[in-house]
């Protein structure tokens, strides 16, 4: 696949624009639809979506080439001195048919994988390779991004459940500045934050979901939780290859 131009994309830019595929049209209103709901747990992404400040993407199942421009533009939008809080939400084209929890974070995975081969930047040095370790994260261009996948799979944690998409949900590491689990502020956010989403979902907190910096935390194990109570075993599926 040859690569092509970047698709990053505001709330103007799908608006009663015909070019995009129908399908993805289809899947943002069911997205907007879903975290502009008075009870959505997270008001980070509901605050993000009523002021614009949301950008998103597509790509089809057999063709990411645009995937690593547009998040690399992304990227490029918090080098501006007044920080604000984006987040890139990339929807993948929907299955004929729902698939398994399984199917989905394997997919959701193998996006990530292609990003790093496709990133031209090599791996920070000063950064964990192996996602074992408590302070491992992900990285393009050098800069940490937590990265959370959200599938119509997902029947029990509707938090997760978007639409009919594999929905990619990208936010830089910076944007959660003064809002570290560290931190007073934002203890006491994502506190709030849980709190709804226990409601939301009717399930208590996934064992999996901390803090970034917690010793005892995989942070791998957070990007892509499981429709229960269960800690997720086995090996990150992510490699560093360079």
């Amino acid at each position: 696949m040859q690569a092509r131009q970047s698709m990053l994309l505001t709330q103007e830019d799908i608006d009663g624009n015909q070019e995009h595929s129908n399908w993805f049209h289809n899947e943002y209103e069911t997205f907007r639809q879903t975290v502009m709901r008075k009870d959505f747990p997270c008001y980070f992404g509901q605050t993000g979506e009523r002021k614009g400040e949301l950008r998103y993407s597509y790509i089809s199942q057999d063709d990411w080439s645009t995937l690593p421009e547009t998040l690399s533009d992304f990227l490029n939008l918090f080098n501006k001195p007044k920080l604000t809080r984006h987040g890139l939400f990339v929807f993948v084209e929907p299955e004929k048919e729902e698939k398994s929890i399984d199917y989905y974070r394997e997919y959701f995975w193998e996006i990530l994988q292609y990003l790093h081969r496709k990133d031209g930047s090599k791996w920070p040095s000063d950064q964990p390779k192996d996602p074992e370790h408590y302070l491992w994260d992900f990285h393009f261009k050098q800069e940490p991004i937590f990265v959370f996948g959200n599938a119509p799979a997902y029947k029990q944690r509707k938090t997760r459940d978007l639409g009919n998409s594999l929905v990619l949900g990208f936010q830089p590491r910076r944007i959660f500045k003064g809002l570290e689990g560290t931190e007073k502020g934002g203890v006491m956010s994502r506190e709030k934050v849980r709190e709804r989403v226990e409601v939301w979902d009717n399930l208590p907190k996934h064992p999996d979901i901390s803090h970034y910096g917690d010793p005892s935390h995989n942070e791998w194990k957070q990007f892509f939780i499981g429709d229960d109570a269960e800690p997720i075993k086995g090996k990150c599926p992510f490699h560093v290859e360079k």
